[in-house]
């Protein structure tokens, strides 16, 4: 069935590498041509590696493969004016956007209570950032005037925020994918006049550099406890980049074309363990 993106325009954020790369590529698969952002730089509080240039360089290659045009820039989702900047040169290159995929963030699990600039930082990059990318693409697709749709990545830590323990990182990551959801229903409001539709995808676990690198690996194995409130409901451990960014192409194509403000999971039933 044909998914109604041939020859649109995706942006999506936190591009670079894991489910960002996955629902880039796909996307690309369905006809998308794609506008791919990352910051591409560490950030100080968060103690795991981020996406690197070179990581950027090869989701444009994959996106290319699918016989697809790509727009890949370096940018920080906190800043808007870069955004706004960005979006302006992916609709004078491209067309106008048709997509969006607000999938940036970080979890900087470890650290102690009270550490202000951990906290200020994860809301800054999961929710801000999400505000910004969506403020940014908004005018260009009502200008269109052919409707979209946009998909806001959130987790099942915005549906129960379970291992909460006091910590800035932890409790920062739940409060901030919680906050997608109200900034995902307001928008949906905002935007359902000019026929854009918005929703939220909630994945588990998910096997990338998020989650598979020494320092989460250190914090579950010296909190077994946490690791257990992790546990889906499926015998699966994780779900793949792919089973998300299946969610994802359905929610932005027109097979979901009346679907707009739901939060749907893609948990191996996580949220109802």
């Amino acid at each position: 069935m044909p998914s109604g993106l041939e020859g649109t325009v995706a942006l999506v954020t936190g591009a670079a590498r894991g489910q960002g790369r996955s629902h880039a590529v796909r996307l690309a698969a369905e006809g998308a041509d794609v506008v791919a952002v990352d910051i591409c730089a560490d950030i100080p509080t968060v103690a795991y590696p981020l996406a690197t240039a070179d990581d950027l360089a090869e989701t444009a290659r994959l996106v290319e493969a699918e016989g697809r045009r790509v727009l890949a820039r370096v940018a920080d989702v906190r800043d808007r004016a870069a955004l706004d900047a960005l979006v302006a040169e992916g609709v004078a290159t491209l067309g106008p956007v048709r997509t969006v995929v607000a999938n940036a963030g970080i979890a900087p699990l470890m650290g102690g209570a009270g550490d202000d600039e951990t906290f200020a930082d994860v809301l800054a990059v999961n929710l801000t950032g999400a505000w910004n990318t969506v403020k940014a693409a908004a005018p260009s697709m009502i200008d269109a005037g052919q409707g979209g749709a946009v998909v806001l990545v959130s987790s099942t830590q915005g549906l129960k925020g379970t291992g909460g323990d006091g910590s800035a990182g932890i409790t920062a990551y739940a409060a901030s994918k919680h906050g997608l959801v109200g900034l995902m229903r307001s928008f949906a409001h905002w935007l359902a006049p000019h026929s854009i539709r918005v929703n939220s995808v909630h994945p588990t676990g998910v096997p990338t550099p998020m989650i598979t690198n020494d320092v989460m690996q250190a914090l579950l194995r010296a909190t077994p406890a946490t690791a257990d409130r992790q546990g889906n409901l499926l015998p699966v451990a994780m779900v793949e980049c792919r089973d998300v960014s299946d969610a994802v192409a359905w929610l932005v194509s027109d097979a979901a074309r009346y679907i707009t403000g739901v939060t749907l999971p893609v948990d191996a039933g996580f949220a109802v363990r």
